[in-house]
């Protein structure tokens, strides 16, 4: 049964990062009982950067304990929830095969597929390995975010139900392929109505180019 097993949020919190102070909100830890998931947050959490991070388009960000099962043996250590900094670790969900656009229904929320997660710096900083921001995108296992839909409770354990896949079935995964190594499908991204603005500009300038 899909479900979600942790529910994860951490407020931004200003760290030393190669003599700088640098402000992050990758660190997460799970909660129990209800979370309000309202706004473009889960109440708890927040974002350092929503240039970036967050915001409407990237409001919740899920992440599969089958990802996080792969990513602990090829490490050779054990991850617990949270640690890529995801708001849902789900369980019984595959993630990357999500379609922009797909609904999931937890708790009395809404959520909607948005996009994968494109990784940055702060990954590596989280990780303690400059270079895992390019091994987790190589390894096409990118999560995804999601927008709210309606606002709600959840909970660790919540059922998720989830909706009918568009008919145009561009996943998340897709997405993530595309831009690191397949651009010349990105004429796709342009066919989805539920695409966010960004990242239909920057398929038209790759069209255009």
């Amino acid at each position: 049964m899909s479900r979600i097993i942790s529910v994860n949020v951490g407020a931004s919190q200003a760290i030393e990062f190669r003599g700088q102070t640098v402000e992050t909100g990758i660190y997460k830890s799970p909660v129990e009982g209800p979370v309000r998931v309202e706004g473009v947050n889960l109440v708890g959490d927040d974002q350092a950067d929503r240039r970036v991070h967050g915001g409407v388009h990237k409001a919740v960000y899920a992440y599969a304990s089958e990802d996080y099962a792969w990513w602990s043996e090829q490490l050779g250590r054990s991850l617990v929830p949270g640690t890529f900094g995801e708001n849902l670790t789900t369980e019984d969900v595959d993630v990357g095969a999500a379609v922009v656009g797909q609904r999931w229904h937890v708790g009395d929320v809404v959520l909607e597929v948005s996009e994968p997660r494109m990784p940055c710096y702060k990954l590596g900083i989280r990780m303690d390995d400059p270079a895992f921001p390019a091994l987790f995108a190589a390894a096409d296992r990118p999560g995804t975010y999601l927008r709210i839909v309606e606002e709600g409770s959840l909970t660790a354990g919540d059922h998720i139900e989830i909706g009918p896949p568009p008919i145009h079935g561009l996943t998340v995964a897709d997405i993530a392929r595309i831009v690191d190594s397949d651009q010349q499908q990105v004429q796709r991204l342009l066919e989805v109505p539920e695409l966010s603005d960004p990242w239909k500009r920057w398929a038209q300038r790759k069209t255009q180019a």
